[in-house]
C-alpha cells in the first residue's frame, strides 16, 4: 500500500479543519437524523472509493447502534428491505449528487421530486449540504492518497 502523498490538507492548512467541521455542523437539521447523515456519508464514500471515510462512517454507524444489515448493505440499498422510503430517497439523491458527470442531467427531476416528497425545503437544503460536505472530504482524501488505518 502506498503512503499518502502529503499530510491531509485539512490538518496541514490552518483553519481548514474548523471550516469543514463548521460546514458539516451547519448542515444539520432535525428532519435529517445523524444516522441518515452517516448512511449518506458512507454511501458517497463508497462511490468515491475513499477508504478513510468508508471505514470512519461504518464505524460511526456501528458505534451509534446501527444494525450490521444496514451498514453492510448500504451499497445495495435498492435491493434490500432495510431502508425507509425517505432514506431511499435521500440515498438516491446522494448517489446522483455524487456522480455528477455520469449522466446529462446529473440530478434528474424524478430523484429530486422523490426527495421533496419526504423532506421540506430546509431538510433538502441540509441533505444537499451534507452530501456536498462528504464529497469535499472524499476528494481531499482521494487526491492526496489518504488511507484507512494510516491517517488521522
Amino acid at each position: 500500500m502506498k503512503q499518502a502523498r502529503i499530510p491531509n490538507p485539512a490538518l496541514a492548512v490552518p483553519g481548514v479543519m474548523s471550516a469543514l467541521v463548521a460546514l458539516s455542523k451547519a448542515a444539520e437539521h432535525p428532519a435529517v437524523s445523524a444516522t441518515l447523515r452517516e448512511l449518506l456519508n458512507l454511501r458517497a464514500s463508497q462511490i468515491n472509493g475513499c477508504s478513510v471515510c468508508v471505514e470512519m462512517h461504518a464505524r460511526d454507524l456501528k458505534h451509534a447502534g446501527e444494525t450490521d444489515e444496514r451498514i453492510f448493505s448500504v451499497a445495495a440499498w435498492r435491493d434490500t428491505p432495510y431502508y425507509t422510503e425517505a432514506e431511499r430517497a435521500a440515498l438516491a439523491l446522494t448517489e446522483a449528487a455524487t456522480r455528477l458527470s455520469d449522466r446529462p442531467d446529473p440530478v434528474p427531476d424524478d430523484i429530486w421530486a422523490e426527495a421533496a416528497r419526504h423532506y421540506d425545503e430546509a431538510a433538502l437544503s441540509s441533505l444537499t449540504l451534507a452530501i456536498a460536505s462528504i464529497n469535499v472530504w472524499n476528494r481531499i482524501n482521494m487526491t492526496t492518497g489518504q488511507k484507512a488505518g494510516t491517517t488521522w
